[in-house]
């Protein structure tokens, strides 16, 4: 309330609700280790209902979470204090509106478009899953991590959400938790002005456990839901609470007034009246609230990590090339001689369609970084994106160690998903039509923002589509998607551009990338007449020169209109017309080559700060 109030801006209602549940999961059941925040198999809790920012913040600060730096150390530092609590909402503020992933450490994700959380959750538990199959050994359980995620009726009422439950019923992701804080309001006002459905009664047709807690004051009931979700097998587990919003508030409880603005100082001192609290006392943490965290939190979590540390050291000793990938994911760093068998593609004047292309290079790759994983929305014999080979194999339900996912029809929830696989270290990729980039674009763009490294495959990339027509003919999406801060658009004019695109894209550590591929053949260049097509990796390059000299005319293309740009060359040459072809693949190359360049992010071009923050708690 105190945070919300001298911020003059925010929602309390929610983290007063809710503040009872947090505590019960987080001291009793959480299996996180507040001095080690990235530890691997750590439980993973995920606020989708971001707007309750101040929820959270709270309990990083009084389970004492300590910050994460670049380089993955803890040096002691707090991630959140009392004085970051303090600026709430305020500019480069610890504790912004709401949570960010990279800017604050023990925030797993970036949430606030409603949804997204909890489709996000549904990639950590599925991560869950293909790092326990792929990673455990006998007397070696590396990994067996739950997710929670806390939800409100506006996640409820996305359409992401419905896409991402039936994912996860369908897997039997029985890692996964949702907490749904049923307290019927949203800002407009009661929820039954425009929600009247039986939540519980849809979740169990998606396959999922569903409990309820009918107070959400009732500690008791709360660990029972909790152990309830904790022993269900083969299902996911959604709990219903039942919630009031701005709970001790004397005249905004169960009200909209309680959800997104602040309270006011009368109410705030007739509420902490209502609990007992020293009603003039600002920010006030008593005595003893800490320690009470410290022996619970944070001793059962220290003691789960420092039993896992030493079990993974035994581990790195019997199985090395396991131990060396797990490190080499925590740290986005790909295997030794991963792109020795990359393809290189000979002239061809009928040439091979870009996503042909992508296709050989995608198989010819993926045998040797086992954590490249991925699929599509239901149309990978159209996007070429399946992986052939014989240990690929397919992620199912009880059968969790394949590298071939078949995300269905669901473009949105296919995005957030990766967005989870991205988060817990594996390298994902999702592919689709380009036209369809429309129908993931909100997961994108928090890739962009949380600086993770997503690949999206867009194929059918003009009006070459064949038959469909103007429904599936993209036109405004290649701009939109270059409009994007901090993602990488890449759009290869020929099959060798294809190999060098998938090159540069998997050194990349912290730029989500979308890869734009055509549907019908072009043309292979010859590469002794033309430049090497390793001049992707600048973004652009000059490809051709016509008779020497300044050029008359510059002809410069991307994808598909490359050839036409090499074959207008040609004909002005002839013509005695001086002209040179740019092959621009990418429009902005912000990639970085070297580890003191200046970078391009979601929050502008500036600097590595000379001690290596950026941003203040670094990119885990």
């Amino acid at each position: 309330m105190d945070a919300v109030q001298r911020a003059n801006s925010g929602h309390p209602g929610t983290p007063m609700a809710m503040a009872p549940v947090a505590y019960a999961l987080w001291q009793r059941h959480l299996r996180f280790d507040p001095n080690d925040p990235i530890w691997p198999d750590r439980d993973r809790f995920v606020l989708s209902m971001g707007h309750a920012s101040m929820l959270l913040y709270s309990m990083l600060h009084l389970c004492g979470v300590k910050a994460v730096n670049p380089k993955y150390e803890t040096l002691g530092e707090l991630s959140v204090t009392l004085d970051d609590i303090k600026r709430f909402r305020q500019l480069d503020s610890k504790c912004p509106g709401h949570p960010e992933y990279r800017w604050t450490s023990g925030i797993e994700t970036t949430t606030g478009p409603l949804g997204q959380g909890v489709a996000t959750s549904v990639g950590m538990a599925i991560a869950g899953k293909w790092l326990a199959a792929s990673f455990n050994r006998p007397d070696f359980p590396m990994f067996g991590y739950r997710v929670y995620a806390l939800a409100g009726d506006g996640c409820m009422m996305e359409g992401i959400s419905g896409e991402a439950a039936s994912m996860a019923g369908h897997l039997a992701l029985d890692n996964l938790c949702w907490i749904y804080d049923n307290n019927k309001i949203t800002i407009e006002g009661h929820t039954d002005l425009a929600f009247s459905e039986d939540v519980a009664t849809r979740f169990i047709g998606y396959g999922w456990n569903v409990t309820r807690v009918g107070d959400a004051n009732d500690l008791a009931m709360l660990d029972r839901a909790f152990e309830t979700a904790e022993k269900t097998p083969g299902r996911p587990t959604l709990i219903i609470v039942d919630s009031h919003i701005g709970y001790g508030s004397p005249t905004k409880q169960d009200s909209h007034a309680a959800h997104g603005e602040p309270l006011g100082a009368d109410e705030i001192r007739a509420t902490k009246r209502f609990y007992g609290w020293p009603e003039d006392a600002e920010f006030l943490v008593p005595d003893g609230v800490r320690e009470h965290f410290a022996e619970g939190i944070g001793a059962r979590g220290a003691r789960l990590r420092a039993d896992w540390s030493a079990r993974f050291d035994n581990y790195k000793k019997k199985f090395a090339k396991d131990a060396d990938a797990l490190d080499r994911m925590q740290r986005r760093l790909m295997p030794d001689g991963w792109d020795k068998n990359l393809p290189t593609f000979p002239p061809d004047p009928k040439g091979m369609g870009g996503r042909d292309a992508s296709a050989k290079v995608l198989n010819a790759i993926a045998p040797g970084i086992p954590w490249l994983i991925g699929g599509s929305a239901d149309l990978a014999p159209s996007t070429k994106t399946r992986l052939t080979f014989p240990e690929a194999g397919d992620f199912e339900a009880g059968s969790y160690s394949g590298r071939n996912f078949h995300f269905g029809i669901r473009e949105h929830a296919m995005g957030a998903v990766l967005n989870g696989l991205s988060l817990s270290k594996i390298r994902p990729y999702g592919s689709g039509f380009l036209i369809f980039s429309d129908y993931g674009r909100a997961p994108i763009r928090l890739a962009a923002i949380m600086e993770i490294p997503v690949i999206y495959v867009f194929t059918h990339d003009s009006i070459g589509v064949g038959e469909d027509g103007p429904t599936h003919q993209p036109v405004e999406h290649l701009l939109s998607l270059r409009a994007i801060p901090g993602l990488i658009t890449i759009r290869p004019g020929d099959a060798n551009e294809v190999a060098e695109a998938w090159r540069v894209i998997l050194e990349l550590r912290h730029e989500p990338t979308a890869l734009v591929l055509s549907r019908q053949p072009l043309p292979t260049l010859d590469r002794s007449r033309y430049a090497s097509a390793s001049g992707l990796a600048k973004g652009a390059y000059v490809l051709a020169d016509g008779s020497g000299g300044s050029p008359d005319v510059l002809l410069l293309g991307t994808g598909s209109e490359v050839s036409l740009c090499v074959s207008a060359l040609e004909q002005l040459t002839k013509e005695g017309i001086r002209s040179r072809v740019v092959s621009m693949p990418c429009w902005a190359a912000t990639w970085c080559v070297n580890e003191n360049c200046r970078r391009l992010g979601p929050r502008g071009l500036r600097p590595e700060a000379a001690d290596g923050r950026y941003p203040p708690q670094g990119r885990a």
